[in-house]
């Protein structure tokens, strides 16, 4: 087993030593090996991917699904590369970064959505206003109707009556009615500022 110097104090085990090896042996499927892989990498992934993430429960999750992606791209590893431990834990820190990444997204989205939910569609303050403000233009141009005119107008827009059913019912001929209601039309239009 080669030996390191440990800072401070005697040798330190080299971590990646025999990895290489179990590697090979779990790209062919070897479940014993990877056990050993497993016992000498899990600790020092789940601290990394701890780093990140700081929540335990996550970072036991994450972690597990690094162990896994280990088992299934045993072959992918490269000795001339790195160090099983070192590719272990690039799998790991990058694995956490993207729960981070995928966290962040999903809160900005549900706030996004909680925004959306709570605006409204328009501004329901400005549009009784506008309306109540129409109504009232409207007032104040039937005012200024005769009332033979404002009478065949309301009759005919507010009480939705046909200009037949408005001549009978004001007992007048239905050209009479249709003029009044042109002429009335037309001083409501011109009163309102309403181009033709």
């Amino acid at each position: 087993m080669r030996e390191h110097a440990r800072v401070g104090g005697g040798p330190v085990p080299d971590r990646d030593d025999g990895l290489p090896e179990l590697m090979d042996r779990v790209a062919r499927g070897d479940q014993e090996a990877f056990a050993g892989v497993f016992d000498r990498v899990s600790g020092p992934v789940l601290g990394v991917v701890r780093s990140v993430l700081r929540d335990p429960a996550q970072s036991e999750e994450v972690a597990q699904e690094v162990m896994v992606d280990l088992w299934r791209s045993a072959a992918r590893y490269r000795p001339d590369r790195g160090s099983v431990l070192n590719w272990a834990l690039t799998l790991a820190h990058r694995r956490a970064v993207d729960r981070v990444r995928s966290e962040q997204a999903a809160s900005d989205r549900a706030r996004r959505v909680a925004l959306l939910d709570h605006s409204p569609a328009y501004d329901e303050v400005t549009e009784e206003v506008e309306s109540r403000l129409d109504r009232e233009r409207v007032r104040r141009c039937l005012r200024g109707l005769t009332e033979r005119q404002r009478q065949s107008v309301t009759l005919a827009y507010y009480r939705g009556l046909t200009y037949r059913e408005v001549a009978e019912l004001l007992s007048l001929p239905l050209g009479t009615v249709k003029t009044r209601m042109r002429d009335g039309l037309i001083r409501l239009r011109d009163c309102l500022g309403v181009t033709a």
